[in-house]
């Protein structure tokens, strides 16, 4: 397939996704996806009646949606994505928020508190999704600010680790995950796009230094999960987990600090990362990406999600961004292998909603559409954009 056929099959990639967002997914998620009383975001919506989930609300998943509805309407979504997006920040910072500056892990529909455990993943996503609301809506900027600073001094004054990174819980206790430092390192880069201040910079370059000097393998280029107090790989089976979604994922942020820091040490740990996760963490058979595989890339978990998909897309587009040539033809290839697969998730539901796990046999997994996936869908569909817009 020549290049221009490839973009030709890109663009109109795009524009089928972007009318699936526009016209079926964002009009059912900020309507039945929103609980019109207190503003904030539901966990799922059935695939069968089209009813919201009852579930309490994880902390992650609001900012993740605010940042979903702030990205919609920079790709030209033309609904309330403001008023939505900024009720649903304000219960979040109200119902979530601790007195150190550090985030809840679960409240309930009212926004009382449920679990008030420090959980590292959360608050990566809470520091995106205020960098986004602060360059959105200037007149939240400050409050967003406060709380941005705060969070991270919160980090820091409990959870830092003497080299690089941030311990799981304090005191210190085993293991140490790879995967909130890759979303604190997303938002970061988030914050310096939101011009936050130094700070921000200095703390995506020390988790881009973390991932080069510990998390990645630099004999396979595999980046594993899980890891001691010291930043060995865990001892144990549970040390050899790769996930390829995060090989895409870590690839694609690698690219984007690589391109910003002038590090071409950066940029090959990044191909790398992608080349691992397209080789060994796609399978032949349902032509998707699989969840785990092992350190010697041997299969794992054969199960497929859809947010591996959407990662597996973003990483192929940035790649192919400043290649030229075959390797450039090759990105490409891989790009519309990945649009493939995500767009499967998606013919299988209903408008608006999605498929999440697919088994090993090909068949989906019969679950509501969780909204954690928006954000996955929201930022692929908004790099394909940008990628046809400039090719």
């Amino acid at each position: 397939m020549s290049e221009g056929t490839q973009l030709a099959a890109l663009g109109a990639a795009s524009v089928r996704l972007t009318r699936w967002l526009f016209d079926d997914a964002l009009p059912l998620w900020t309507s039945v996806g929103v609980d019109q009383g207190a503003g904030a975001f539901v966990e799922a919506i059935s695939l069968v009646d089209g009813t919201a989930s009852r579930k309490p609300r994880r902390c992650f998943v609001q900012p993740r949606q605010v940042y979903s509805l702030i990205e919609a309407g920079r790709l030209g979504w033309t609904g309330d994505w403001r008023a939505c997006a900024a009720r649903a920040l304000d219960w979040h910072l109200a119902s979530f928020r601790l007195p150190d500056g550090t985030f809840a892990h679960l409240a309930d529909a009212q926004g009382a508190v449920l679990d008030a455990r420090f959980d590292l993943y959360d608050q990566p996503f809470v520091l995106f999704g205020l960098a986004h609301a602060a360059q959105a809506m200037p007149e939240r900027r400050a409050a967003c600010e406060e709380a941005a600073g705060a969070l991270l001094a919160g980090l820091r004054a409990s959870y830092a680790h003497p080299e690089r990174g941030f311990h799981e819980s304090a005191p210190p206790a085993e293991p140490l995950r790879a995967n909130p430092h890759m979303h604190l390192l997303e938002a970061a880069l988030a914050w310096e796009d939101a011009q936050g201040g130094p700070q921000w910079a200095a703390l995506a370059d020390d988790l881009m230094e973390l991932a080069l000097t510990r998390l990645i393998d630099p004999r396979g280029g595999r980046l594993r999960e899980f890891f001691d107090s010291a930043w060995a790989p865990l001892p144990g089976d549970r040390g050899r987990q790769i996930e390829p979604g995060h090989q895409f994922e870590w690839a694609w942020l690698a690219h984007r600090w690589a391109s910003r820091r002038a590090r071409p040490d950066a940029l090959r740990a990044a191909r790398r990362l992608f080349d691992v996760g397209a080789a060994h963490g796609v399978c032949p058979a349902r032509k998707v990406a699989v969840l785990e595989i092992n350190d010697d890339d041997s299969p794992r978990v054969p199960l497929a999600r859809l947010w591996g998909q959407t990662e597996w897309l973003k990483a192929a587009l940035a790649l192919a961004g400043d290649a030229q040539g075959a390797e450039r033809s090759r990105y490409l290839s891989s790009a519309l292998d990945a649009v493939r697969a995500t767009e499967l998730f998606l013919s299988s539901a209903p408008p608006g909603l999605w498929r999440d796990k697919l088994d090993e046999r090909g068949a989906f997994i019969d679950e509501p559409a969780p909204a954690s996936s928006l954000y996955h869908l929201v930022c692929a569909i908004g790099e394909l954009s940008r990628f046809c817009a400039k090719a």
